[in-house]
């Protein structure tokens, strides 16, 4: 190289290439890494959810539990003969309302879904009893086991009711006596 002289640089083309190549893949594996950081982000969201389903589910299922037996003591004092206030059918009804209530703001997928529709259904269960003890209670003979039996035997004449003839006449009796004096009212 001489004094004033000017260099000109080339780059060679098979390098150029790698170089795209190696950052193609550089880019691929970034992106195969977010993404799979993402789906455990969702995983981890969607464990999370489900949990706190279960979690409203299980603590509706507590209170559910509780009103249970608050109906079988009411269908025990039904059966037994027991007059309730209308009231406390009326109360019991709308606590078992709330938790359907409770019960339909939860938001769930998979097993927590189950989980609530199937308390959901016992929930309406007993909504389903209270209606007919409140019926079975308001109207104490409903129930065709306690229910007192009126029979009436009918005498029947022949008289050819449903026959196309009339009945012959019948003779007139001695002791009858055939009058025609009116008592007149005014």
């Amino acid at each position: 190289m001489k004094d004033k002289s000017k260099i000109l640089v080339l780059e060679n083309p098979t390098g150029k290439v790698k170089k795209v190549e190696e950052m193609a893949n550089v880019e691929e594996k970034v992106e195969e890494s977010r993404a799979r950081k993402e789906s455990k982000v969702e995983e981890i969201k969607e464990t999370e959810e489900m949990s706190k389903a279960f979690a409203a589910v299980g603590r509706v299922r507590k209170e559910v539990d509780k009103l249970s037996e608050r109906v079988a003591a009411i269908e025990v004092a039904v059966n037994s003969g027991t007059k309730i206030a209308a009231e406390e059918f009326d109360v019991s009804a709308e606590l078992l309302m709330r938790e359907l209530l409770k019960l339909d703001g939860i938001e769930a997928e998979g097993e927590a879904k189950l989980q609530r529709k199937a308390e959901v259904r016992r929930v309406q269960g007993f909504h389903e009893t209270l209606d007919k003890l409140k019926t079975r209670n308001s109207n104490p003979f409903h129930d065709s086991n306690k229910a007192a039996s009126v029979t009436t035997k009918w005498e029947t004449f022949d008289s050819g009711m449903g026959s196309s003839t009339a009945p012959p006449p019948q003779p007139m009796s001695s002791s009858t006596k055939v009058t025609e004096e009116w008592e007149k009212f005014d």
